[in-house]
């Protein structure tokens, strides 16, 4: 078949792929799919690196599709180019238990990079997926011998773009002159509500172009001018491109195409059929692949997998000239350090301190630990001493200044954990998590070892009043699935915390306080073991308990403070560090029942936060220091007073509970 025919073929086989999932499932965008399968065609074809049959291939290109709502076309492209997606996952489109969901899932769908749909969070993560590249090129690569080379590739739309996460976003990887990002930008013009004119008339390009991007506009549907983009992205080292396509939202459709109808819902029927007569398809055969189309991709599937074997015969070379960095290159992440930092009780030391300390300790021991803050770092305390700072053109060195972009940080760190090989942090105040909130709840779907670092965790900052001050965060981080939420009660629980969090390897939360706290005796109390169980007995006296109280973080000492007054009263008390309800969680019903037997009912728990959600491990009998109101402004150990976080109080709730025995 002529080549422009046959490519007109693959283009439309992939365009009306798309049209079927949606119409089959009666759910889900068919619009997308079929405004951007010539763009879709021409990047999977002529331009990404990837081998089918192995999609984790260290040096693959990146294809993210940050509008995850036109997932079908990833999939027609994932089906049609080898890899292990089938006919009948296709057909399942949206049904449960397929490898075809409703958005792309990371780990779900085999050659899905990440996990989309939220929008702005592919593009974000996209630039995440370029510093990780960065990174790695300098920190790898030799003369001759360029192991990482790879590049990432972003599918957008208008949705994405106004998401102000993708402008925090677009802004750093300018910055950075990430040349090694290539973004193309489904210019449609429709959204939801309709022409996006009603919202959405800012300059785009002007935009990018401020942001130090390279932007080259084309026809959509003009496969010469997006071969003719693409290569001049390439040929681009010091700024990332965008690609901004002209298209038409589905493109194809009679009554529908350039219309908000064509976004969100099945065409219907008849709409298909007309569709389907318009390309030369027939109109009664759904999921049609043409035997030349499926000739055609058999053949590129084998042309593809010869990239990976070219460059398995320069790794062979680079592993005979660089034996010690081939070596840690295929050992990806090194957790091979002996242990943390061991704090003395002599003096007392918040837990930011201290995990700035072991976070140095951390960098020290394992070259691919990376991080930074949001314009915090002096605050945070989670600047590498010693490091370099990761910038324009410094691309090796640790220490990430994501500026104040908490939005972007979030999943700039998830694109940075998806790389594979690096362990990356991103810290800021605890309060501030809120406009983190879809990034930390993306790298808990992915199960991606993102390492959020959350300081002034509570009422106890003081001065800066209640826009400051957390009080519902840490509830609602604890609400998140999969996600471990830790809060330690001092310095040796801190250094253990980020030490269990690098050795598991999955999504966490380290909560940490601005004011000093006491320090625990390690040779006193079982810290290590404690906090990798998240719970664990700190105090009591001989005999069964009367009273379990519960506390986390800086309220931990308050307990530990009360107890001894309490037990000169006769009081039988014994006091539960609780670091972590998930790893507590975690733990076998008869090391739960140890630490919290069910027979004792009088309970309290102590945390400088909302009581929703405590009354599971106090129970119907048990009480709560909390707060459920916003905090104010002063001192902060004046702000803990006024709120009752005084020993005085403490003994008070405890004496109530027995009284009412």
């Amino acid at each position: 078949m002529e080549k422009n025919k046959l490519e007109k073929l693959c283009i439309n086989t992939i365009r009306t792929l798309g049209m079927d999932m949606v119409e089959k499932a009666q759910s889900g965008h068919p619009g997308l799919p079929m405004g951007a399968s010539d763009i879709a065609y021409v990047l999977w074809t002529d331009f990404l690196r990837y081998n089918p049959k192995n999609s984790s291939w260290a040096n693959r290109d990146r294809f993210v599709l940050s509008a995850g709502h036109g997932c079908a076309l990833l999939y027609s492209m994932l089906h049609l180019t080898g890899f292990d997606l089938s006919m009948d996952e296709l057909k399942k489109f949206r049904q449960w238990g397929s490898k075809t969901p409703g958005h792309p899932e990371y780990g779900h769908t085999i050659g899905v990079e990440a996990t989309t749909g939220p929008l702005g969070q592919g593009f974000a993560m996209g630039v995440g997926m370029g510093i990780a590249q960065a990174f790695l090129a300098e920190y790898f690569n030799k003369k001759d011998h360029s192991i990482v080379d790879y590049r990432i590739y972003v599918i957008c739309s208008d949705g994405d773009l106004m998401e102000g996460i993708s402008s925090e976003a677009a802004s750093i990887a300018g910055h950075l002159n990430l040349g090694n990002l290539i973004y193309i930008y489904l210019d449609n013009q429709i959204s939801i509500e309709g022409s996006t004119d009603i919202a959405f008339t800012e300059d785009r390009t002007a935009r990018f172009r401020s942001h130090n991007w390279q932007v080259i506009e084309v026809d959509g549907y003009n496969t010469g001018q997006i071969r003719e983009a693409i290569t001049e992205a390439q040929k681009e080292k010091k700024k990332p491109t965008l690609i901004r396509a002209k298209t038409h939202i589905g493109f194809g459709s009679p009554n529908k195409q350039d219309t908000a109808a064509a976004h969100g819902e099945p065409l219907g029927e008849r709409e298909v059929r007309l569709v389907k007569e318009r390309l030369g398809f027939p109109p009664d055969k759904s999921f049609y692949i043409p035997d030349e189309v499926k000739k055609f991709f058999k053949e590129l599937t084998i042309e593809k997998a010869k990239e990976e074997e070219k460059w398995n015969e320069l790794f062979r070379s680079y592993k005979k000239k660089f034996s010690d960095l081939a070596k840690e290159f295929t050992s990806r992440k090194n957790m091979d350090f002996k242990s943390v930092p061991v704090f003395p009780a002599e003096k007392g030391m918040s837990t930011r301190d201290a995990s700035g300390q072991v976070l140095n300790y951390l960098a020290s021991q394992l070259p691919f630990f990376v991080g930074g803050s949001a314009d915090l770092a002096p605050s945070t305390k989670t600047l590498l001493k010693g490091f370099c700072s990761f910038g324009p053109n410094q691309y090796g060195c640790p220490n990430f200044h994501f500026g104040v972009r908490e939005h972007a940080m979030g999943a700039i760190v998830n694109g940075i954990a998806l790389q594979g090989n690096l362990i990356p942090y991103g810290s800021t105040f605890l309060t501030f998590s809120d406009y983190m909130r879809g990034s930390i709840r993306l790298a808990a779907l992915m199960d991606v070892p993102s390492i959020f670092i959350f300081t002034h965790d509570s009422i106890g900052l003081g001065e800066d009043g209640p826009t400051h001050q957390p009080v519902e965060h840490l509830m609602s981080l604890r609400a998140v699935p999969n996600l471990t939420v830790i809060r330690p009660a001092d310095a040796n629980e801190t250094a253990q915390a980020l030490r269990l969090i690098v050795k598991r390897g999955k999504p966490a939360v380290l909560v940490l306080s601005r004011q000093k706290l006491p320090v625990l005796d390690v040779e006193q109390f079982p810290v290590a073991d404690g906090v990798e169980k998240g719970a664990y007995i700190l105090k009591e006296g001989t005999g069964t308990p009367e009273v379990i109280i519960i506390a986390t973080g800086s309220e931990v000492s308050l307990a530990l403070s009360a107890y001894e007054k309490l037990s000169k009263n006769g009081i039988k008390i014994r006091i539960v560090s609780m670091p972590s309800w998930e790893l507590f969680e975690e733990q076998p019903e008869e090391y739960q029942e140890q630490m919290l037997p069910a027979k004792i009912k009088l309970r309290l728990a102590i945390e400088a936060g909302t009581t929703l959600g405590w009354q599971r491990w106090i129970g119907d009998k048990g009480a709560m220091i909390g707060i459920d109101r916003f905090g104010a402004s002063a001192p902060g150990d004046i702000v803990m007073d006024k709120f009752g976080f005084n020993t005085s109080n403490v003994i008070q709730k405890v004496k109530e509970l027995i009284n009412k025995r």
